[in-house]
């Protein structure tokens, strides 16, 4: 088993050797895994369950004070499964994985995907508010009023981590700590994404994570999975993108660097993926930071 996971693209993180040990720690457990499939479930297991990373418990709040995860997986075979806004979901990327294997379906949304998660013994109602992602929110004035409201306030907020307008830029927002992985067993891949969205998102707001296409993809050729400025990220569906340059022959590194190259040329946003193809995994990122671990068996 090779797996590759990914901590998010954003600005540089605080305890960052804490966040490598944990990274570490997720693609080892990731290559104790049965399947690749069991593989990225597990890595992101270990990544949901620690605040330090955007997804699970510690994910962004949105503009109503509520964390949403959302996760999507996809298998070689172009399998996919996908849930989003779901609330006191700890770990998406599980049952993004029951909708894969369980359903008929592509994404599940909401309120039934939390019953869905709760049928098949996954935990619901954890708070996975942090105190320091509650006191930020406090903070910032949160708004009174229906979706109008949200909007005026959100405005000079959104993607920015909480700092006004003028402060951090959007592209190296701290909330896009996106949590990814994707692993092989030498014969067929796994690809899976999970996160808390981001920072002051329009209450249910859906990134580019649950999409097929934009933050996860997988073929026989490899798998991707991105991270960063979810709304440009979907626009050019960056995961596609580099799992496209891996089927037409370039290696998982220049893939990854070749499909960064193209979404700063078309969206001149931040994001960062990583790669995994038959032979090697690769990653590239134009954001100041993004942290990855490799693990082999």
């Amino acid at each position: 088993m090779r797996v590759i996971a990914h901590g998010g693209a954003g600005g540089r993180p605080d305890e960052p050797k804490a966040r490598r040990a944990t990274l570490d720690e997720a693609t080892r457990c990731g290559v104790d895994a049965d399947t690749p499939l069991d593989a990225v479930e597990a890595a992101l297991g270990v990544l949901e369950s620690d605040p330090r990373f955007n997804a699970g418990v510690g994910g962004a709040v949105q503009t109503d004070g509520v964390v949403r995860s959302d996760a999507g997986v996809m298998t070689a075979d172009r399998e996919v499964g996908a849930a989003c806004s779901m609330p006191g979901v700890e770990h998406a990327a599980s049952v993004a994985r029951v909708v894969h294997t369980e359903t008929p379906h592509v994404l599940v949304s909401g309120s039934h995907a939390v019953a869905l998660a709760d049928e098949f013994g996954i935990e619901t109602g954890v708070d996975l508010l942090t105190d320091e992602k509650r006191e930020r929110y406090e903070q910032a004035d949160p708004p009174d009023g229906g979706p109008r409201a949200h909007l005026d306030w959100l405005a000079t907020r959104f993607g920015s981590g909480g700092d006004q307008a003028g402060g951090r830029s959007d592209r190296d927002a701290p909330d896009h700590d996106t949590v990814g992985a994707v692993a092989t067993d030498g014969e067929t891949f796994a690809a899976a994404t999970s996160t808390g969205g981001r920072s002051f998102a329009l209450a249910g707001r859906v990134g580019d994570v649950p999409q097929v296409g934009s933050g996860f993809f997988c073929t026989e050729a490899g798998g991707a999975s991105a991270t960063g400025a979810g709304e440009d990220i979907a626009r050019v569906t960056l995961s596609r993108r580099a799992v496209g340059h891996l089927e037409d022959g370039l290696n998982a590194q220049a893939a990854a660097e070749r499909a960064i190259d193209e979404f700063e040329e078309i969206t001149g946003s931040g994001a960062g993926v990583i790669v995994l193809g038959a032979d090697e995994a690769g990653s590239a990122f134009n954001t100041d930071a993004m942290q990855t671990s490799i693990a082999y068996k």
